[in-house]
């Protein structure tokens, strides 16, 4: 697919899904704090957003600012974000980086890249969900349903799975201010309907103009012509 054809193909999915998700928004249950979203979001690798929610209510209760966590009990933190998966790590993470948010920033967070990539913890994905959420920034968040959803697509090969090859390749084919909702849309669209196991592919909305699909239609009708003139065995 040439670059032009990519371009109106996600342009139109970006058309057809602000229609059918008009609100999309983070799933995570911030509450509008900027330092609670970097938490979060580092909570939510390999671990569902609905996880982190239910976690992250106590941990902020306990925790409450930037300053709390960075001065809180490493164990204690552990123990309290242990359903989110790896939380030794996260753990060492959240603490790390409030205790520079805290101590660098105020309580905030940076308003660019290259000082949000400095934070523990923090990789392009969760640095472009608080650009693009915080501080309003063109951002491609390349979470897992973004890469598997554009992929099938045709934006890029299906088997393609490194999550900056795919915003770099994003960025060159839709506007990056549209990609924050885009990017939200594409979440709730990958649970709903184009998920990873078990694609609806005969009741989606972007069948018609989504390579992956198109490419089996084309086999499934192969394979039928051939299958329809095959002699009849008696």
């Amino acid at each position: 697919m040439k670059k032009s054809e990519r371009t109106a193909t996600l342009a139109e999915a970006e058309k057809r899904l602000r229609e059918r998700y008009p609100d999309s928004v983070c799933a995570l249950k911030y509450g509008d704090d900027p330092w609670r979203l970097l938490v979060m979001s580092r909570l939510s690798a390999q671990c569902t957003d609905a996880r982190v929610n239910e976690v992250s209510v106590e941990l902020f209760r306990e925790f409450p600012t930037a300053r709390d966590m960075a001065d809180g009990d490493i164990a204690r933190i552990e123990e309290l974000v242990r359903p989110c998966g790896l939380y030794r790590t996260k753990a060492k993470n959240i603490k790390d980086a409030s205790a520079i948010v805290a101590e660098r920033y105020g309580g905030g967070i940076p308003d660019n890249m290259e000082e949000l990539l400095a934070l523990p913890g923090v990789g392009r994905k969760i640095a472009n969900l608080l650009l693009g959420d915080v501080f309003g920034e063109p951002a491609i968040v390349c979470d897992t349903h973004c890469i598997r959803i554009c992929g099938r697509l045709g934006m890029y090969p299906e088997t393609m799975h490194d999550a900056t090859r795919a915003e770099m390749t994003l960025r060159a084919l839709i506007d990056p201010a549209e990609g924050p909702d885009l990017c939200h849309r594409l979440v709730d669209f990958g649970r709903e309907v184009c998920t990873a196991r078990s694609p609806s592919c005969s009741s989606c909305p972007l069948s018609d103009i989504c390579a992956h699909n198109l490419k089996a239609e084309k086999a499934a009708a192969k394979e039928k012509d051939n299958t329809s003139g095959r002699p009849t065995v008696k």
